[in-house]
């Protein structure tokens, strides 16, 4: 096993982090202002990440092997409105880069929404690509991955951008695993009825999909079962209606997922502690990233670090 370190910004719950410590690696530092996310970081890596990154210089950092940053992603995020850049959450790239200045590491791993190519007719990305190769010399490679196609039942695009240090690392992305799942792989067998949506939600979840049937459009509630090949994207909004992932259930109306069956989603394991509210578990797997999609970019990572002689 070769050691190296790293840092987790934007950490969330550690959903990046779990595959790289999988590997070997020592997180030195870690970022996150959710309070709700910090208490269930704590319950899963016994570390308290420090609070908010614009308030941290660099130097109070420790030196480290590689940077990993799920920077906010509402601001290039279709859900979301869009401002890129003119969102305080959009300007987060630009702490990565403060840091990634300062410290000159091997390598980093950025992950953010498929949307983030195409905002403002690519402008945003070519600033960020830009900022990455020009300025910070770093060889860069980008890839929009998908959840599927790395063993977990959920539709989940994602662009992962990782650079080198040495323009002689030679990376490439992982294959698809073409590993066959179904949403039935991860349902639990005995669900509260808490989890049954109410008459009234369910009338209002039909009506607004014939509403936008009427318009033309594919928008409202999506229902699945056991047997269907994968959901939709889990957003953080789920914990609202539950309308992107709805479970068919037989005499009765849909359920929402439990926040286990969230967790296993997003490739979470069973012994994986959920120690805060429903509500907030819902966001806090919503925010989170696909981590088997996360292992397969790391192992090729670790791969052309150690191929390299760079760890």
């Amino acid at each position: 096993m070769h050691d190296f370190t790293f840092i987790d910004l934007f950490a969330g719950i550690g959903g990046i982090r779990r595959p790289y410590q999988k590997l070997g690696g020592k997180c030195v530092f870690s970022s996150e202002i959710d309070k709700f996310a910090i208490k269930t970081y704590e319950a899963n890596w016994g570390e308290t990440p420090s609070g908010d990154i614009t308030k941290i210089a660099a130097k109070d950092i420790p030196s480290f092997d590689i940077l990993l940053a799920g920077f906010p992603c509402q601001a290039f995020s279709i859900a979301g409105k869009r401002k890129g850049f003119a969102d305080t959450r959009g300007t987060m790239f630009f702490e990565v880069e403060r840091i990634l200045e300062y410290h000159k590491p091997k390598c980093f791993m950025l992950e953010n929404v498929k949307g983030l190519t195409n905002h403002d007719k690519g402008k945003t990305f070519k600033v960020m690509l830009d900022i990455l190769e020009k300025k910070l010399e770093y060889k860069v490679y980008y890839k929009v991955l998908n959840a599927k196609d790395f063993g977990v039942p959920q539709n989940r695009e994602r662009i992962i951008i990782v650079g080198f240090k040495n323009p002689d690392v030679k990376f490439e992305f992982p294959e698809p695993n073409n590993k066959k799942v179904k949403v039935g792989d991860i349902l639990e067998k005995n669900v509260d009825d808490k989890y049954t949506i109410s008459d009234k939600i369910w009338a209002s979840h039909q009506r607004r999909k014939e509403q936008h049937k009427a318009k033309g459009n594919g928008f409202g509630y999506s229902l699945f079962n056991e047997k269907s090949p994968y959901t939709s994207t889990i957003s953080a909004r789920y914990y609202k209606d539950g309308s992107e992932i709805l479970i068919e259930q037989k005499g009765k109306n849909p359920r929402k997922l439990t926040p286990r069956e969230a967790a296993r989603l997003q490739g979470f394991p069973d012994d994986f502690k959920l120690v805060v509210s429903d509500m907030q578990l819902y966001k806090q797997f919503g925010n989170s990233v696909p981590t088997k999609m996360i292992e397969a970019v790391a192992n090729e990572i670790y791969k052309a670090l150690i191929e390299s002689g760079e760890i």
